[in-house]
């Protein structure tokens, strides 16, 4: 099977983790219902199969990451939300039967994945999907609604990306996320946060109680906050090392937060899996990260995002950091450190994850290169390769229609003219 498997829920779910759940899919009643009964009462196994359609998609130019061929004229056929057929027309038959998009003059692609999103409610799952992000990772969510999302995009994926989620942050101040949990409760009354081996261990613990599939901490403060100096490193190499053995232990990936040089090279040497954000990541950092199979997800967009910002500081911030980053994404490439597309979206605004394809390439990466950081790299950062970034029999029904040439003009991947999801056109 190329589609992952749907396990059921976490057996370990706390009456706080419902309503958590519950608050997360506020709506999903309406969405089932507007999907149909079929969706919102699965009695049969003609009901469980129906949010994975049947479809062809004939006669665009179909691209393949992976290898970089186009074929012109080509024939996408799906089945029960998997791709059955790939290629030129010439060499197969068209089922008849199945329902049909028309791509003429258009092309065809992989669905892309934002491997750096904060999705919290039913509306921004399924913006994104329409945006293009047909999978993603999570960078945490406050009270477990990333998890609720994931299951949601299991049930019904026209309505959320194939998520792969992160729970709460491992940070020193927990915030409102020590109410995710009873069991993070008592570090609301930590001296200093969540600093010891023993906090930083429950909470990884609990994330992974809770179904996380990957952990997310932090190196340094937020760049997002005018208030806060990114540069300002809130966890040691060893802090960071502790947070990576109790993930591992597990068998989980780390995803870092982190901007100053020191931050980044502490994390790496850690054993992160990925480097987040990174603006000041340095030369033997990026040695480190080449050795050691590190990916680096600069998310450019929301660098450039602080730029525009009303608020003087985060706008000076921004448009200090953006030249930066974008040397250190081409001095990344230019060495090996696999390099993967996310674009931080949160708070209800959801950026269009081709955006952020068109900062990489402006960055450097050629066209081709820059597509590769949202399909075939970012399906190995989540351990998703065989099953999303190509068009390939086996993997996933997701599709991105676009009006123009994308190895020409990579901001056609910001506007697609279709988005297709598990074999349903969304």
């Amino acid at each position: 099977m190329c589609l992952e498997p749907a396990p059921p829920p976490p057996n370990r779910l706390t009456r706080r983790g419902v309503l958590a759940g519950a608050a997360a899919l506020a709506g999903t009643a309406a969405a089932l219902s507007a999907a149909g009964p079929a969706a919102a009462r699965p009695t049969d196994r003609a009901h469980r199969a129906a949010p994975y359609g049947d479809l062809v998609i004939e006669g665009g130019t179909l691209l393949d990451p992976a290898t970089g061929e186009v074929t012109e004229d080509a024939v996408v056929v799906i089945r029960s939300g998997k791709v059955d057929r790939a290629g030129p027309r010439r060499k197969g038959g068209v089922p008849a039967g199945l329902p049909r998009l028309d791509a003429g003059g258009q092309w065809v692609l992989p669905g892309l994945v934002d491997a750096h999103i904060h999705l919290g409610t039913v509306g921004e799952a399924r913006e994104a999907v329409t945006k293009g992000a047909t999978s993603a990772r999570s960078g945490s969510t406050t009270f477990y609604q990333d998890i609720a999302v994931r299951e949601l995009a299991r049930r019904l994926p026209v309505q959320a990306p194939r998520l792969r989620a992160a729970g709460v942050f491992v940070t020193p101040d927990m915030g409102d996320s020590v109410l995710a949990d009873p069991d993070l409760a008592p570090l609301a009354a930590l001296n200093g946060g969540v600093r010891s081996a023993e906090a930083l261990r429950r909470v990884v613990d609990v994330n992974v109680a809770r179904g996380a599939d990957v952990i997310k901490t932090r190196v340094n403060e937020r760049a997002g906050l005018p208030d806060q100096d990114p540069l300002t490193q809130v966890y040691s190499y060893e802090q960071l090392a502790e947070v990576v053995t109790a993930a591992r232990r597990a068998g989980k990936g780390v995803l870092c937060h982190s901007y100053s040089e020191q931050g980044c090279h502490d994390a790496v040497r850690a054993g992160i899996r990925s480097l987040e954000h990174g603006v000041f990541v340095g030369e033997r950092t990026l040695h480190e990260m080449r050795s050691r199979g590190t990916y680096f997800t600069p998310t450019l967009a929301a660098i450039a995002g602080l730029a525009e910002s009303s608020d003087p500081v985060l706008a000076e911030r921004g448009r200090a950091y953006l030249p930066v980053l974008k040397d250190a994404v081409r001095a990344a490439h230019e060495m090996g450190v696999p390099l993967v597309a996310g674009t931080d979206s949160s708070g209800g605004e959801v950026t269009p994850i081709g955006h952020e394809v068109a900062l990489m390439h402006a960055a450097g990466l050629s066209p081709l290169d820059a597509i590769r950081t949202a399909t075939t790299n970012a399906a190995r950062l989540l351990g998703l390769s065989g099953t999303v970034g190509r068009l390939a029999p086996g993997c996933a029904g997701d599709v991105l229609v676009v009006a123009s040439d994308p190895l020409s003009d990579v901001s056609a991947l910001s506007r697609p003219a279709r988005v297709v999801r598990a074999g349903r056109i969304c």
